[in-house]
């Protein structure tokens, strides 16, 4: 029996900078995020890679993404880690603690490799001051030309924003936007794409998108209280990393989810959700005006 190719999907780690106070961090993420490393540690056969698809930190600060470094670092896995932005992520800060770059530091982070004949690919779809996700100028473009790269293997996407399931405009925050979906849709038609994994909403999801399977993982935060819906954003606790295996068949996702209370860590109305929406696009707005 041929070895199946198996992996780790993380998402929404949220790690914070040990040296700054950020009321908006609800979790001890570093603990949690170290906990699950040494889990990681002990899968059998040993995962080939690590997916990390977005909001690596909260705040998105160098110090941050330091003690990111140092977590991977003092787990010793001796895994590929593949990392996405979210849009807690700042891609300055990550540029320059995490890849020790100095220049083009607002491009977005796409990226892609192959791995034991599958091909991952990894789009940045985070944008200042936004939080739903978007494709950039030139990213279609340059998912169109990657996608056309070893036609043979089939292809896995990580993005942090998963693409939109419908048209209702009221949820258009938490996923890709509607017209980039629609992009995105056109371009992966035809082609052997065998999952999306993304994050961002912290609750674990599986969708079948015109074929494709997309996974969302309630990440290492902070959980999503769906049962709240509508009328509360509800955030409790509790954590989840998954296991991917590329069968013959097609891809497996086994959910790993951590010891939980469900504690309340934070809750706000969908009005207030508004309101930092509006916030954020005047300050996109101020920003493109400057």
């Amino acid at each position: 029996m041929t070895e199946l190719l198996t992996f780790v999907h993380l998402t929404d780690l949220h790690v914070g900078n040990p040296n700054i106070v950020d009321e908006r961090l609800y979790s001890e993420t570093s603990k949690t995020l170290a906990t699950i490393l040494a889990d990681v540690k002990r899968i059998s056969p040993k995962p080939r890679f690590i997916v990390a698809s977005g909001d690596l930190t909260n705040q998105g600060d160098e110090g941050s993404y330091e003690e990111l470094t140092r977590l991977f670092d003092e787990a010793d896995l001796d895994i590929p880690v593949l990392f996405a932005l979210g849009n807690h992520d700042k891609r300055e800060g990550f540029y320059r603690a995490m890849k020790g770059q100095t220049e083009n530091l607002t491009a977005p982070y796409d990226h892609s490799t192959v791995i034991d004949g599958l091909h991952i690919i990894v789009l940045d779809t985070s944008a200042p001051f936004k939080v739903g996700g978007i494709f950039e100028a030139g990213q279609a473009e340059w998912l169109e030309s990657e996608l056309a790269q070893h036609a043979d293997l089939p292809k896995l996407l990580v993005m942090h924003h998963a693409p939109a399931l419908d048209d209702d405009a009221s949820l258009e925050w938490e996923s890709l936007s509607f017209a980039d979906t629609e992009t995105l849709r056109q371009l992966v038609a035809g082609h052997n794409v065998v999952g999306i994994l993304s994050g961002h909403i912290h609750y674990d999801r599986v969708s079948n998108w015109h074929g494709i399977p997309v996974v969302v993982g309630v990440g290492q935060h902070a959980a999503t209280d769906i049962l709240a819906f509508p009328e509360t954003f509800r955030m409790v606790s509790g954590a989840s990393f998954a296991i991917g295996t590329l069968r013959p068949s097609g891809l497996t996702i086994s959910f790993v989810p951590q010891p939980s209370e469900r504690r309340e860590l934070h809750s706000f109305s969908f009005a207030h959700m508004a309101e930092i929406l509006k916030r954020y696009e005047d300050q996109a707005a101020l920003a493109a005006a400057e």
